[in-house]
């Protein structure tokens, strides 16, 4: 070695540690589902489509499933014809009700104060906004 100090960038998982869960629980659908079944309990696949309104049916079976996939969400099918599907939050999906708790009470206490900060940066920069 000649003196020089190896700088090693780290992963950015290790950057960020949360920034995997981040990309797992707050996805564009994901809070949406994880709060409704949380909030209301076990839904049927339309029930949670009325809920949650903007949802296209393609989106929130794929949503659903990674769900499913990641120990978030249970799927439970009830024989019958047609055959009845119904979803619950796992415990695991639980364990974030705290977390979905502080996020609820920071919108309450700040989502004002970011509006009135967008509506301030946009008077103070509109021709860049033009752009």
């Amino acid at each position: 070695m000649n003196g020089e100090v190896e700088v090693v960038e780290p992963h950015p998982e290790e950057a960020c540690p949360i920034g995997p869960v981040v990309e797992i629980v707050f996805s564009r659908w994901t809070t949406p589902i994880l709060w409704t079944l949380h909030a209301c309990g076990r839904q049927r696949f339309g029930e949670l489509e009325r809920q949650i309104m903007s949802v296209t049916p393609k989106v929130l079976t794929d949503t659903l499933r990674k769900l499913e996939r990641d120990g978030l969400v249970v799927r439970t099918t009830h024989p019958g014809v047609p055959a009845r599907v119904e979803y619950e939050i796992s415990e695991l999906g639980q364990s974030l009700a705290g977390v979905f708790e502080v996020l609820a009470n920071w919108s309450g206490d700040n989502l004002e104060k970011v509006r009135q900060a967008r509506l301030h940066y946009e008077e103070r920069e509109p021709a860049r906004l033009r752009r």
